[in-house]
């Protein structure tokens, strides 16, 4: 078998997907793929068709018309077939609040063959001290890793995972990173839905945009970025962002609090011209970086873009 037919069976397959809910089709025509030892990441905004598209590759919703293929077989017909390779997490698992969390992760790997031992999986995303206490009395982070521990507990070849650092602090963060970048180096299909992009810049090979019921944009992260330069920089004084426009010959932008940019651009000339403009406008200048766009100024670009 060739490495893409291959890639066809063992990923996720979409082909012209279409959701309706009566006379309003949540996604519109969808075709993408993810590969095995990939983390394939879909961002958008809420209403853009992602978790629609996501609860239809999982089984839990019927595409009105279209195909989808998990693994080479048919989530909504073959879904117990999927179900023994599949790890699913849910931002609401439906956990019952007296579960307790080492025996309710027990009672998982079990339902999967003990393909892993269960207090090593309760180890592995950090809940160890946590492991005799019941859903209702974890965090909101804990409940997150919780969910995860579940969706590993099939040690899937695929899995979705749905805002999984959402709530989780910053070690825990790292902890779900570390987790990602395993299941990728052992061959598994991640696919994650966030809405985080500094987070999906961190984990995602494969990017994929959603804006209201269509993909705009799709590729891996140097893809998207590719021929879009910029200069970032940062300052506390107040900005003219028009004369500082003239005077460098590019769009000038803040994108956040006391954060700018100038778009096009990532010429050594150009920050030269820009801290000289600073000096003689009396405007203190603090980091200066010049590169590729982030992930989060893409994607404002192209969803701006396809609402015109």
């Amino acid at each position: 078998m060739s490495s893409a037919t291959r890639s066809q069976h063992e990923g996720v397959s979409v082909s012209q997907l279409v959701i309706a809910y009566g006379s309003t089709k949540a996604v519109d025509h969808v075709s993408f793929q993810a590969l095995p030892g990939r983390v394939t990441v879909i961002l958008g905004p809420n209403g853009a068709g992602k978790t629609s598209t996501i609860e239809a590759c999982e089984g839990f919703t019927t595409a009105t018309s279209g195909t989808i293929r998990v693994l080479g077989l048919d989530p909504s017909t073959q879904r117990k077939q999927l179900n023994e390779r599949m790890g699913v997490m849910l931002q609401d698992g439906g956990i019952y609040p007296s579960s307790r969390v080492g025996e309710l992760v027990a009672q998982y790997c079990a339902l999967y063959g003990n393909k892993i031992d269960a207090a090593s999986l309760v180890a592995q995303v950090g809940l160890a001290s946590v492991s005799a206490t019941t859903y209702r009395r974890l965090s909101g982070g804990e409940k997150q890793r919780l969910s995860l521990a579940l969706a590993l507990a099939a040690q899937p070849d695929v899995i979705f995972l749905d805002e999984p650092t959402s709530g989780i602090d910053v070690n825990g963060r790292d902890l779900v990173r570390s987790i990602i970048r395993d299941l990728r180096q052992r061959g598994c299909c991640v696919v994650v839905a966030t809405h985080e992009l500094d987070e999906a810049e961190r984990i995602a090979d494969d990017v994929l945009i959603f804006h209201r019921g269509t993909i705009v944009a799709a590729g891996t992260l140097e893809e998207l970025r590719a021929g879009r330069e910029e200069i970032r920089f940062t300052s506390q004084s107040l900005v003219d962002t028009q004369s500082l426009a003239t005077t460098l010959g590019f769009a000038v932008e803040q994108t956040r609090q006391n954060e700018y940019t100038v778009a096009g651009t990532s010429d050594a000339r150009v920050i030269v011209q820009l801290t000289d403009w600073a000096k003689a406008n009396n405007v203190n200048i603090g980091d200066i970086g010049a590169g590729s766009q982030r992930l989060d100024e893409v994607f404002r670009r192209l969803t701006a873009e396809a609402k015109s």
